[in-house]
């Protein structure tokens, strides 16, 4: 995997290893009993990903032994079982195995090279923890570049549930508690590099001294999790973190992975985030109609995800993008501006700290 493939053979290869009976899952092989096209013959294209129906929600009470492709044996390489953050119900759960990290892994040091990331300094992770991918990619970023990742346990779901019930001070309280964990780690440790999401950072920012310890220590922020506006990016840029770089990441459990800022943006372009193509692809698409939005309109975001160990395409995402051209030899769009629907499979989708 550590050489990116031709989008269309990638997609041939993917579809032919999950749907022979000798190397697909247990859950594509009885899934396809229930598909009105057969796969190994009718889907060879990007756009033909559209033909399978978006099996997210079944995600939520699946056997992740189910998920595994049998084609790895008896004795696959488990990195770990990852969960969605429980936004619009129970959460959905999918299976990481160790060769798509390491094909991801290689990839997003490839990306954090180029955009001149430091190596060799240690890492705050000031995210969730537990079954979120979040900080498993902190864990395996900081170790790659030569680091030590210090975290914070954070259970965003709690706060969820306390805004969702109305319990806005108690939210309130956890949240700072999170942040004066950060506090003590920040100064007795020798940080570089902070990983956290955008409400967390407005929350950093209201504490003066803790702004000026951040401008003297770290040398770079990566943000995700949540959504950030062009405005408040501007103003975390410019005003509150000016002596350290910030870099956005659009991800969700269901890509097992995040997608990365364009480098070379300047500040008056727009957050895009470009995914790894093509394994990680988006499509920007009017949610009533399901057809592409033009490029520079807004729509609702559709993710696959296609590598050898998970299939998951056609997945309508609960967030609202505008469509971007895409990279030279991209699958699928880029994205820029991300903001959540406000309603999602009838569920009202609260982001709290993440």
């Amino acid at each position: 995997m550590d050489q990116v493939p031709d989008p269309e053979e990638l997609i041939e290869a993917a579809i032919q290893w999950h749907f022979d009976p000798r190397t697909g899952s247990r859950f594509w092989l009885e899934r396809a009993r229930t598909l009105d096209f057969d796969p190994r013959r009718d889907v060879r294209t990007f756009a033909d990903l559209r033909l399978f129906p978006n099996v997210a929600n079944e995600l939520r009470d699946i056997r992740v032994e189910d998920l595994i492709p049998t084609g790895y044996g008896p004795k696959a390489d488990v990195v770990g079982v990852f969960e969605s953050g429980g936004t619009t119900g129970a959460p959905k759960r999918v299976v990481l195995l160790a060769d798509w990290m390491n094909c991801l892994m290689t990839h997003q040091m490839q990306v954090m090279d180029e955009r001149g990331d430091p190596r060799d300094v240690d890492w705050l992770s000031l995210g969730p923890s537990g079954p979120h991918l979040f900080g498993e990619i902190a864990t395996w970023q900081a170790r790659l570049r030569g680091g030590m990742k210090f975290s914070i346990d954070m259970d965003p779901r709690w706060v969820k549930k306390c805004l969702r019930d109305g319990r806005t001070e108690e939210a309130d309280r956890y949240a700072e508690h999170l942040i004066d964990q950060g506090v003590f780690v920040l100064e007795t440790q020798d940080i570089g590099i902070m990983m956290t999401t955008p409400p967390l950072l407005e929350r950093i920012a209201r504490r003066d001294e803790l702004v000026s310890l951040i401008n003297e220590k770290l040398q770079l922020i990566i943000w995700g999790g949540a959504q950030m506006d062009a405005d408040t990016r501007d103003l975390f840029r410019t005003e509150i973190f000016p002596e350290v770089r910030l870099c956005g990441t659009y991800g969700s459990t269901m890509i097992l992975g995040t997608a990365t800022e364009r480098t070379g943006l300047t500040e008056n372009d727009p957050m895009i985030f470009d995914p790894f193509s093509p394994y990680i692809s988006f499509s920007v698409v009017d949610p009533v109609t399901g057809e592409d939005v033009a490029y520079g309109e807004r729509g609702q975001v559709v993710m696959n995800h296609i590598s050898k160990s998970m299939l998951l395409p056609n997945n309508l995402e609960r967030d609202v993008a505008t469509r971007i051209q895409p990279l030279p030899r991209q699958l699928g769009d880029s994205v820029a501006d991300v903001t959540p629907v406000a309603v999602f499979e009838n569920e009202a989708v609260i982001e709290g700290v993440y």
